[in-house]
């Protein structure tokens, strides 16, 4: 397995050049994301077929060659598992690689568990064994050792024949548009921004909070949003979740009561006039938000979601995917919040209401569904 290591202008654009000539690129990237919002770029994996290329993105100041390659759309790409490598190149070019394939997805298609890893599979489908001790590796760390280079190198050179025979698989079993769709949805759910003033709904609990709770948490999660993304620290680096909903469910305006809490002190003494005087500035009566209210609550939720449940086994059954990857839970109660609060909203269809699920599922829940 030989491979260049790439560090000056002149390479990149000549890696990226011979890649741009080919139909097909294996693409992946290694970074880090401990304490920080956004992953933190450290290598990049390119592999032609012929050329393997290392991209060091921490020596390189100008990556015009490669996001080039990235948004050139006569050359699909190929990725494993892709949704963080999404983000990746999302916060590092402003771009995401189009048009491309994600291998695990391919397999989910042939019948694969909708998680398999990129080893089980090169294990499966090609008979090798890759070494992944070095997954925790530093990558912004330099310098990058043999071995550590090795491993990543392999993350591609052993796509490209994965690819090739996850794809004559799915090919003859019928499936390639589907696996497109499916890969397209992936990059259209990781590359959503998330409205600040809706961050508040993806608190676990925010469910048992009242409306004027409710309107405390809206903005102490705007904020904690928001300092997240200024100081690119991870959202409970800034101020724990569980926290944040003790704070709103109490309406604590005093440190003392925080301490009594168990807030973590660090967070008191960097935040805490800042998250009292958002609770102080709480919302009048008649712009709380409304009570969250969860399906599981409603009374006939539980006989529904095991009729739609039931109808997925039987098409599970006939089309050979998994349950899980046909419909996951998240999905079936996205198209029941759907038909019962948005009154089929055409404009915010569901999962299973388009592309290849509509046919082979949705209709038959939609109708299900009183």
């Amino acid at each position: 397995m030989n491979y260049r290591i790439i560090t000056t202008q002149s390479d990149l654009e000549s890696a990226c050049e011979l890649a741009r000539r080919c139909d097909v690129v294996m693409l992946d990237t290694e970074f880090v994301r401990t304490r920080t919002y956004y992953p933190q770029l450290g290598l990049i994996q390119l592999y032609d077929g012929s050329t393997l290329s290392l991209i060091d993105p921490l020596v390189l100041s100008d990556m015009t060659a490669f996001v080039e390659l990235l948004q050139d759309v006569s050359v699909l790409k190929v990725l494993h598992a892709c949704g963080e490598d999404l983000e990746v190149f999302q916060n590092a070019f402003s771009c995401v690689p189009m048009p491309l394939v994600d291998t695990q997805v391919m397999a989910s298609f042939l019948g694969n568990g909708v998680s398999t890893g990129f080893a089980a599979l090169v294990k499966e489908f090609l008979n090798v064994e890759l070494d992944k001790s070095e997954s925790r590796t530093d990558w912004t760390a330099r310098p990058l050792t043999d071995k550590q280079l090795d491993y990543a190198a392999a993350d591609v050179y052993y796509l490209y024949p994965l690819f090739e025979t996850l794809h004559s698989k799915v090919v003859q079993l019928g499936w390639w548009d589907a696996t497109q769709q499916e890969s397209d949805l992936i990059v259209r759910k990781r590359t959503r921004q998330l409205d600040a003033d809706l961050a508040y709904l993806d608190i676990k609990g925010a469910w048992q909070l009242r409306p004027r709770e409710l309107a405390i948490l809206k903005r102490l999660a705007k904020w904690r949003y928001e300092e997240a993304i200024k100081r690119d620290l991870a959202m409970n680096f800034v101020f724990r979740e569980a926290e944040l909903l003790t704070v709103a469910k109490l309406a604590i305006t005093d440190t003392r009561t925080m301490e009594r809490e168990g807030i973590d002190p660090r967070a008191i003494r960097r935040h805490g006039s800042k998250v009292i005087s958002l609770v102080k500035q709480a919302t009048p009566t008649e712009e709380y938000p409304d009570r969250i209210e969860r399906l599981v609550d409603e009374p006939r939720y539980k006989q529904l979601f095991k009729q739609l449940k039931d109808e997925v086994k039987r098409a599970s059954m006939n089309s050979g995917l998994t349950t899980e990857f046909l419909a996951s839970k998240k999905q079936l109660n996205q198209l029941i919040k759907w038909v019962w609060k948005l009154n089929r909203d055409p404009s915010r269809l569901p999962d299973l209401m388009q592309g290849w699920r509509l046919e082979l599922l949705g209709e038959k829940l939609d109708k299900l569904i009183k």
